[in-house]
């Protein structure tokens, strides 16, 4: 629909998988809401939507049986229309939860026109039934593997594994890549494959290339410089077939990078800045189609440990909800999908010790924060400062079993992703975790 010119898609909800009902032999329905604005009349739109229909092939054989693409008109401003090809409001749209799911991300606190009811479309979903089967949105992360299921409870947790190719990590200091020179070094491409091969036999899922560091008051290098470092990765590995069933995410903020990176073959892109630091990012990836990783954090990585980037004066939690909120809507803004967007706390960004702390003891508030339910979360706290501090170990490769505490903190929290270093040994903790908490 977004290449007609009579319809302007202007947001949409996630993606929700439900029960078929009605017929219920048949597939789950996987559903969604969108918001547009139209030059058609409500039956100029009906015959638009059909024309979809029969042009993506659906054949209706049973009423409310298996169909392939069902398009409906839902609500048309505040009009009532009753035609006998067309009723709006649509008449079921009350009783069905894969309706109101959807609707109540968009317009929750709407209600239906006179003289319809005057309970919002919040207040009608609070009153059906319980599901007896789990609701959850779905995520794509990549062709070859299922989208995350943010409220499926028995969803098992993915492993992002970090390759940084950068001489200055604050954590292994450029073990995979001391420079983009060394990616015509036979010797430094036999390792990094390695490393790559080892990361996935260990069990990750997703590998996370990253070419600038985000380390405090890190140097910055030039986007040819990031992309130089980052492109050829992103190619090795999708030439490698031990990689077919993983995704490749990038870690960038920088548009053009993240674009080149999608070209060669990453299905995400990790922004640290949630599309701050670069105005052409959100657009970019809205263009590419791909999913994103929206990161709560302020000022950039050499001003975000000043006082007043760490400073919540309405707390910790409701602040980094806020604050995600509002990049959601621009993300929205620029065209990104609802069902596209994963987001992240941003521990270590921004955040003082305790208010670090408090995002992992609190991260099961955050995730339901208003306006944020059903989006999947990353976090990434790999032997980060703050595990020294507490654990007193110097050194950011000696934290490894205070990251375990934490990354175990994360699954419990509901964590979709974790970001770490240690690709066997947290493994193994998220195969725990997901037995104690998402049997």
């Amino acid at each position: 629909m977004a290449h007609l010119p009579e319809i302007n898609i202007l947001r949409t909800s996630g993606l929700w998988e439900t029960k078929a009902m009605y017929v219920e032999n048949q597939n789950n329905f996987v559903n969604g809401a969108c918001e547009i604005e139209t030059t058609l009349s409500p039956t100029e739109l009906l015959d638009k939507l059909q024309g979809i229909e029969k042009m993506l092939g659906r054949l209706k054989t049973i009423d409310k049986g298996p169909r392939n693409i069902d398009l409906d008109i839902l609500l048309y401003d505040d009009e009532n229309i009753n035609l006998n090809r067309l009723k709006v409001p649509h008449p079921l749209m009350l009783e069905r939860e894969f309706v109101l799911r959807p609707l109540c991300e968009l317009i929750p606190q709407a209600s239906l026109p006179t003289p319809h009811d005057p309970l919002s479309l919040h207040d009608h979903l609070s009153r059906l039934p319980r599901a007896t089967s789990p609701i959850s949105t779905l995520t794509p992360i990549a062709p070859s593997l299922p989208p995350l299921s943010a409220l499926n409870s028995q969803r098992r947790t993915h492993v992002m594994s970090i390759l940084n190719l950068t001489p200055d990590s604050f954590s292994d200091g450029g073990l995979h890549l001391p420079s983009a020179s060394a990616l015509s070094s036979s010797s430094h491409l036999a390792a990094l494959k390695a490393t790559i091969l080892a990361h996935i036999a260990a069990g990750a899922t997703i590998l996370d290339v990253g070419g600038q560091s985000s380390r405090p008051n890190a140097p910055d290098v030039s986007a040819d410089e990031e992309a130089a470092r980052v492109v050829p990765v992103v190619r090795l590995i999708r030439s490698l077939p031990e990689a077919a069933g993983v995704t490749v995410s990038v870690d960038t903020y920088r548009a053009s990078v993240a674009a080149a990176a999608v070209n060669a073959g990453a299905d995400i892109v990790n922004d640290i800045s949630a599309g701050l630091l670069d105005p052409d990012m959100l657009p970019t990836v809205a263009r590419l189609g791909c999913t994103v990783c929206l990161m709560h954090m302020r000022g950039t990585p050499a001003t975000m440990t000043s006082r007043e980037n760490c400073t919540y004066p309405h707390g910790v939690i409701p602040t980094v909800a806020s604050e995600l909120l509002s990049r959601i809507a621009v993300a929205e803004a620029a065209g990104v999908r609802r069902w596209r967007i994963i987001l992240d706390p941003g521990i270590g960004f921004a955040k003082t010790q305790s208010q670090n702390l408090e995002l992992l003891r609190r991260f099961g508030e955050l995730r339901n924060s208003e306006g944020l339910r059903g989006l999947p979360w990353l976090v990434g706290t790999s032997r980060k400062g703050f595990i020294g501090r507490v654990t007193g170990e110097a050194e950011a490769r000696d934290r490894t079993w205070g990251t375990a505490v934490t990354v175990a903190a994360a699954v419990q929290g509901g964590a979709d992703v974790v970001r770490v270093h240690d690709v066997a040994e947290m493994v193994k903790v998220c195969k725990m975790g997901d037995a104690i908490w998402r049997a």
